[in-house]
């Protein structure tokens, strides 16, 4: 067993989102773009393994892609012979918090957020595409349409990610998100889901970066910080990022 097995793959996901997903990802692009020339923000939600952190705060990126996050944290102790007596129905308290968070953000109408779920069912991830929508937010999902065709929906909706979003990008990894066949296992292997997503996104900004040029209105944009020049340059674009808002 040798490394090409997996370069196999990865090859067969950068060929399926160049022959395929041209058009969507043309689409997030411009929603994007839009936002920015039009005094939107760009957000980068939890999309999965730490991936968004790839796009946030990287040489060669956008400055003006946030991370965008939440937490509440609830102190409740109980005893140890209470913690086994049941909790009560199930109910989607575990949503509540993902509206709550996005109503008293400062996401306003006309941003954009990105987000992801690989099976495309998981509850948190609609909900959060729900309340961006309700409140005017502009929604691009990461999903694998190979897989969420084969799944149901754990929203109570009913709805999968890519039926929620305004713009659904395929990041091409099969049913399970495993693909590389490895003798001695019954199962495939080596998750293929973090690469599409990554190249898909970097897809996305490079055409951002472009169109925003294009038009005369280059965007602020990262450099590396271990460069000697690194530093100074980056205060110079964080500045003008704080000024223009891209």
């Amino acid at each position: 067993m040798s490394t090409t097995a997996y370069l196999q793959a990865a090859r067969q996901i950068l060929n399926h989102l160049e022959k395929t997903q041209a058009a969507n990802l043309g689409a997030a692009a411009d929603l994007i773009v839009n936002a920015l020339r039009n005094g939107g923000t760009v957000n980068c939600s939890e999309i999965g393994h730490g991936i968004q952190w790839d796009f946030i705060n990287r040489a060669g990126g956008l400055l003006a892609v946030q991370a965008f996050s939440y937490n509440l944290t609830i102190n409740n102790p109980i005893p140890e012979c209470r913690r086994k007596q049941p909790a009560g129905k199930p109910d989607d308290r575990d949503l509540e918090p993902v509206r709550y968070a996005v109503n008293h953000s400062n996401l306003r109408p006309g941003d954009v957020m990105l987000l992801a779920s690989v099976s495309g069912r998981n509850r948190q991830p609609v909900e959060l595409a729900l309340a961006c929508r309700d409140r005017g937010v502009r929604t691009i999902g990461f999903t694998a349409m190979a897989y969420t065709q084969k799944v149901t929906s754990a929203h109570p909706s009913g709805e999968r990610l890519f039926e929620v979003v305004d713009v659904a990008v395929d990041n091409g990894a099969p049913y399970g998100d495993a693909g590389v066949e490895v003798p001695g296992y019954e199962v495939k292997l080596i998750p293929l889901s973090g690469l599409g997503m990554i190249a898909a996104g970097w897809m996305i900004w490079e055409q951002v970066m472009t169109k925003m040029a294009a038009a005369g209105t280059p965007a602020s944009v990262f450099i590396s910080q271990n460069r000697e020049d690194g530093p100074a340059y980056n205060d110079k674009m964080k500045a003008q990022y704080q000024q223009r808002g891209f």
